[in-house]
């Protein structure tokens, strides 16, 4: 268990960093130049996501022997757009309801990033690490 717990832990210290790539990218197109907040949200998640994969990886999920660091890449990118479709539908849903001033964008985003982070640790933790000895 308290193994588990640290690696919670550098996820979520990888997942604040992402957050803040994530969220300055969003708030610099969105409230900066005008874009769409739900299309610059898109932008800003996938520039994350390249942070997110690296640190991930490095610091957080054991690798897998069995798996090529191109089908880790690929498996990641996928298990991401889930994540994408899942923080684009709240912050359509939360845009559309709250409007898109930089509260309400800001407020959405949260909500998206708790909702995101719990698919990607579950997904990855399952997909992407390598089996703890100890545990099987």
């Amino acid at each position: 268990m308290r193994k588990l717990i640290e690696q919670f832990l550098k996820f979520g210290v990888v997942g604040v960093i992402a957050f803040c790539i994530d969220y300055g990218v969003l708030m610099l197109l969105s409230q900066v130049f005008g874009v769409d907040p739900v299309l610059s949200a898109a932008v800003s998640f996938c520039v994350s996501v390249v942070f997110n994969y690296i640190a991930s990886m490095k610091y957080v999920f054991q690798r897998r022997d069995d798996m090529s660091r191109q089908r880790e890449f690929i498996i990641f990118i996928a298990l991401s757009v889930v994540g994408l479709v899942i923080n684009e539908l709240i912050m359509l849903a939360g845009t559309a309801a709250l409007g898109s001033g930089a509260i309400a964008v800001t407020l959405t985003k949260l909500v998206a990033t708790a909702v995101v982070m719990v698919w990607n640790f579950l997904s990855r933790k399952k997909w992407l690490e390598a089996k703890d000895p100890e545990q099987q």
